[in-house]
């Protein structure tokens, strides 16, 4: 793995310090005791740090990661309650090693980590006092969809990768079984889903189950294997792969549906909200701690949200002046959605368009960035699923996936294909997650995933697309706005279901009076936020507090202001709660103004 350089950047009184010491070495020195201290600290830290990796890994569930980059590696986790406690006890033991620990004994970069590290683990401390368990699915994927579709996001390079897989098929049942038990402690409280956004969910489990093994997609690594796999090995594989597929996968899923139709949808809940569950409120709010790791409290957001829309919709309706549409707002999305010429005839035709975009931005990063991953991606059609970014596992071995969505060629117009791919691959999370798994950082801050910090920085690269030279077409630039609308409607209907008793069809009108999303778009995001409750919060205020800090360095620093500097501050220490990202923002604009004379 090639380490980059650290990102940090010392406050200048430190880097004075080590100036000054060079002609008075001995002088600079502190006492033995302080060394033998700072060493102690450093090296208890460190070890600390090895030893919950070491059970993450053990555990096969690592705290606040992506969930798009979960893969399949042996044995599968487990969700059993015991589990759950065993980890909630390591949790606090950790916790306890911790405040041991004397952050200010630490050296610059470990105190960042320290403080990363506290947060994390005391946010899981909070997480099993939760009710998160309870809803292993959303609408948009669950722990089967995942399960079926990780093989496409793996690479199989030996046969050391199959004979993970294999045991990972064959542990399906025991996992599925454990999860299912779960789903059953949430219907004994209460704690199901919505009737009307999960009433056709059935499809995403029954999809799987198949006559024929080799048409599962889990079949998938058997089709092709490496040149360091030989004949008898691939006989092997695939003979087992198709036992196991075919006698404990499929009937996994089987029993899925069953329990699916028969016990969770009739017990589905006939509230909208996350709030009219017992604890339902607080639960919430710890929600928005979690995806927002801001302490915003739900009409804080609801506001903001209003505010945005207000502000985004105005600028929508300028460019609407601008290209001379003689009609009103409804009347233009009606045309761009009707206009053959804004979308691709065919798949390549968008893939292509997109590699275009993407290979355009690819040249002008370095405008942008001092900093830049060595990792690449690649751009592949996904007819099923939608479209998102799939990061490196991190082994080298595999590169990052930009899966565009291509199912339904109407529903991917080219007037917001630049803000997609901007978003989706550099600046944007590629950019972001590939630096994140290449800098020289502990292992538990390389998969980390604050939706806050990373959707934030999405939103932003779509918006720094202006500064880039994008969306030089007037209708390219109503296709950003389309997006950031969205996002701003998500903080006024999100909130208003689950703190403020709004209705489906309340939040559904919103959403199509303020956006140019079509009745199918809106009702998909709709069920999205309903049953995944203040996830979709994260991305614009993670894109305001991002473009805020950015505001607050350019007012502070003038002329000296360094895009760059400032943009290698925010990508170049992994992901980070908000506040510790404000904080990393302020040292760096200090120590600018500091090497200035400012």
């Amino acid at each position: 793995m090639i380490r980059h350089r650290h990102a940090l950047r010392l406050p200048f009184t430190l880097s004075t310090l080590g100036l000054l010491c060079l002609g008075g070495f001995l002088a600079c020195q502190p006492p033995p005791t302080e060394v033998a201290s700072t060493d102690e600290a450093t090296s208890a830290f460190h070890q600390l740090l090895a030893d919950h990796w070491e059970r993450a890994q053990e555990e096969r569930i690592y705290f606040r990661t992506d969930p798009d980059g979960w893969r399949m590696e042996g044995r599968l986790s487990e969700h059993t309650p015991a589990a759950r406690a065993r980890r909630h006890e390591f949790n606090e033991s950790v916790l306890v090693r911790l405040a041991e620990i004397d952050p200010g004994e630490l050296g610059e970069a470990d105190r960042v980590s320290y403080r990363v590290f506290e947060y994390e683990r005391e946010a899981e401390r909070d997480s099993y006092s939760q009710f998160d368990h309870r809803f292993p699915f959303t609408s948009l994927f669950g722990y089967h969809t995942y399960f079926a579709e990780a093989p496409a996001n793996m690479s199989f390079l030996d046969a050391a990768a199959y004979e993970d897989y294999l045991v990972s098929l064959e542990d399906f049942p025991r996992y599925n079984g454990e999860l299912i038990e779960s789903l059953r402690e949430a219907i004994g409280a209460g704690y199901t889903h919505y009737c009307e956004s999960i009433q056709d969910y059935g499809v995403t489990i029954d999809l799987h189950i198949v006559e024929d093994p080799r048409e599962s997609l889990l079949f998938g690594p058997f089709e092709e294997f490496p040149a360091t796999v030989g004949e008898a090995q691939r006989q092997e594989f695939t003979a087992r792969g198709l036992q196991l597929i075919e006698e404990r996968v499929i009937p996994g899923y089987e029993t899925l549906y069953r329990f699916f139709v028969d016990e969770y949808l009739p017990n589905c809940r006939n509230t909208v909200g996350i709030a009219s569950l017992p604890e339902g409120d607080a639960y919430y709010r710890y929600l928005i701690r979690y995806f927002t790791t801001t302490d915003l409290s739900p009409q804080e957001i609801h506001d903001l949200g209003l505010s945005e829309v207000a502000r985004i919709r105005g600028e929508m309706e300028e460019i609407i002046r601008q290209v001379e549409f003689e009609g009103g707002f409804r009347e233009f999305l009606d045309y761009l959605r009707q206009e053959p010429s804004f979308y691709a005839k065919t798949e390549l035709e968008l893939l292509g368009r997109a590699a275009l975009i993407a290979k355009t931005a690819e040249g002008e990063l370095p405008k942008f960035f001092g900093l830049l991953p060595r990792g690449t991606y690649k751009i592949k059609p996904n007819p099923n699923r939608g479209t998102f970014y799939m990061g490196s596992a991190g082994d080298g071995k595999t590169s990052g996936t930009y899966f565009l969505s291509t199912g339904d060629l109407s529903a991917e117009p080219l007037y917001s294909l630049e803000a997609l791919t901007l978003h989706e691959g550099v600046p944007g999370h590629h950019l972001q997650g590939a630096l994140s798994l290449e800098l020289d950082l502990p292992e538990f801050r390389k998969t980390l995933y604050h939706g806050a910090y990373g959707e934030g920085w999405g939103l932003y690269s779509e918006w720094l697309g202006k500064e880039m030279g994008f969306y030089q077409d007037p209708y390219s630039d109503f296709g950003r706005l389309t997006y950031e609308a969205w996002r701003a409607t998500r903080l006024v209907v999100d909130t208003g279901m689950h703190a403020f008793g709004w209705s489906r069809q309340q939040a559904l009108d919103y959403m199509l009076d303020h956006t140019a999303a079509s009745r199918v778009e809106a009702d998909r995001e709709i069920d999205r936020y309903i049953t995944w409750p203040a996830q979709a919060l994260s991305y614009k205020i993670g894109e305001l507090e991002i473009r805020k800090l950015r505001s607050m360095a350019e007012a502070e620093l003038g002329t000296d202001f360094d895009l760059r500097g400032f943009h290698d501050t925010v990508v170049g220490n992994g992901s980070l709660p908000i506040e510790v990202l404000q904080d990393l923002v302020a040292e760096w604009v200090e120590a600018e103004r500091q090497a200035r004379g400012r």
